[in-house]
């Protein structure tokens, strides 16, 4: 009967949507194995014998399913050396208020609500306008026979590291691999900014046969805007700059006609010197937008090899570049990224940054010259202690007020940020992800002999970086954590006519580390409180 055949089609489990074997919630690094964390696809045998337990046993899919699978994680401590123990399992949920069928595809995304227009309101309001509505799928898939295809588990998006694909393969990045010698088979990984350099094998007789060195060779493959789509992205020419045999570069006014390289005159004229590959996604992990500057040159007869340059960088859609010094955390000797509040906001909803970015100090010059010494800056490494400073020579004909507006120029900049990235690769959006600058004020001793009437000029600015090493104890992350800076005036008084005064002002930037260092083991050993003879060490004292 058809009661019969209807029951058997329920009875059969659908196949699941997500697989848990895949999944991992404790996976927080990237291309980095967490520690305890069984499940992280990072890890190798080698991470699992060094773990004490597992963070995350079980893992899970849906919970209201009525039948699903578990991935179940734990460790043998009992072998040499200890292993992880992974297990896949049918898990039943008890519950009679259960989902045994995720047939509802539209309840598997979120859908993008339609917008009202004059051309759909009376419908939608006929449709939505009641006390209460409904909204059927366009069809019940009741047929749980039916295997998910394929491709059900695969990702709609990229993610970071991810080979960014095309119609044939995937975006090359020439790179050199076991020589200096160029190789085609390296893969640009999305989101990962290289820049690589390498040796390529010439012959100027056969230069138009090359496909390395010409043009179409980068860019006649178009991008899948997300893996294993029918959306293309083509690869536009940005700009192409054309180099002589002596070096001397040129930008052309027009980048549409391509130049393919040919023999003239004993010389290989346009033949790629370099590709610099811009890629544009949105924050869902979907590119939208790729181009490509070239710079072309020309090859001596002479010549067996090249050098070629290659480079690759991503941003999001809407957001200007700016340059990271980390991910996530600092690295020693990249510039300590800096920025200030939009005035009039009535919340901190984003931080505009400085010309550069950069947290900067005073650059000293050859002249040593306070005034003249004024806009030229240096930026501050992270890890590095630095020191620069100048001189002023005052006169009696100075005027107090300017001469101390300038100093604090000099000292500050023109645009002093107010808040540090914590981060290296902290966002402008990530408020908290960003530190005030603590600014304090001290007074020094009097200088005598000075100006017309006392008054107070800046002298020194002192900067302070504290930070501390943040995450995982096997690769920590460099977090700041509070930057304070000091501005050290003194005071002066009359300076005699025909007289004059040169006196030092001098930049400074520290940076301290107060990480607390990690408590030994020892410290939780039990102890005992006695009282040993006088003579127990005896004859040793």
């Amino acid at each position: 009967p058809a009661d019969i055949r209807d029951a058997a089609r329920v009875r059969s489990a659908p196949a699941p949507v997500t697989d848990v074997a895949r999944l991992s919630v404790c996976d927080l690094l990237v291309a980095q194995c967490d520690v305890n964390c069984c499940c992280d696809p990072d890890c190798s045998p080698e991470d699992f014998s060094l773990f004490t337990t597992c963070s995350v046993p079980v893992v899970t899919g849906d919970s209201h399913l009525c039948s699903q699978k578990a991935a179940v994680y734990s460790l043998d401590v009992e072998a040499n050396p200890p292993e992880r123990i992974f297990k896949l399992i049918d898990q039943v949920n008890p519950s009679i208020f259960c989902i045994h069928a995720t047939n509802y595809k539209q309840a598997l995304y979120l859908k993008s609500p339609e917008i009202p227009t004059p051309e759909n309101f009376d419908q939608l309001l006929e449709k939505y306008g009641g006390a209460s509505f409904r909204a059927e799928p366009d069809s019940w898939d009741l047929d749980t026979d039916v295997q998910n295809p394929p491709e059900a588990n695969e990702t709609s998006r990229y993610e970071y590291g991810l080979p960014v694909q095309t119609e044939d393969a995937f975006l090359r990045l020439p790179s050199p691999v076991v020589s200096s010698w160029c190789s085609d088979a390296n893969p640009a990984g999305f989101l990962v900014n290289q820049a690589t350099k390498c040796i390529r094998s010439v012959s100027v007789e056969k230069c138009d046969s090359i496909q390395a060195l010409s043009m179409l060779f980068y860019i006649n493959s178009s991008i899948l805007a997300v893996p294993k789509s029918s959306q293309m992205v083509n690869i536009t020419v940005q700009s192409i700059v054309v180099q002589s045999v002596n070096g001397m570069r040129t930008l052309l006014s027009s980048s549409d006609v391509l130049r393919l390289p040919m023999v003239l005159d004993e010389l290989c004229i346009n033949a790629v010197l370099g590709v610099n590959y811009h890629i544009t996604h949105t924050d869902t992990g979907e590119i939208i937008e790729a181009a490509a500057a070239f710079v072309l040159g020309a090859i001596s007869k002479e010549a067996i090899s090249i050098e070629q340059s290659f480079k690759i960088s991503f941003t999001q859609e809407n957001t200007q570049p700016v340059p990271l010094s980390g991910n996530p955390g600092y690295v020693v000797g990249l510039p300590v990224r800096a920025g200030f509040q939009p005035p009039g906001y009535p919340f901190p909803a984003a931080f505009l940054s400085n010309k550069h970015s950069q947290l900067t100090i005073l650059q000293s010059t050859s002249t040593q010259d306070c005034l003249a010494a004024q806009g030229a800056r240096a930026p501050v490494l992270f890890g590095y202690n630095m020191i620069s400073g100048c001189k002023l020579r005052i006169t009696a004909a100075m005027k107090c007020q300017p001469l101390a507006q300038t100093l604090l120029d000099v000292l500050k900049g023109q645009s002093f940020p107010e808040f540090v990235a914590s981060f290296g690769n902290s966002q402008a959006q990530d408020v908290l992800d960003w530190v005030p600058i603590t600014q304090l004020h001290i007074s020094e001793q009097m200088i005598s002999h000075t100006l017309q009437s006392p008054c107070q000029i800046p002298v020194s600015l002192g900067i302070e970086v504290k930070w501390t090493k943040y995450g995982s104890l096997v690769n920590p992350q460099a977090r700041i954590v509070n930057v304070t800076a000091t501005i050290t005036t003194s005071t002066l008084k009359q300076l005699p006519s025909g007289r004059e005064r040169i006196i030092p002002v001098t930049s400074s930037v520290v940076f301290t580390d107060i990480s607390s260092p990690a408590e030994p083991s020892y410290k939780a050993w039990p102890t005992i409180d006695i009282k040993l003879p006088f003579d127990f060490f005896y004859p040793f004292v």
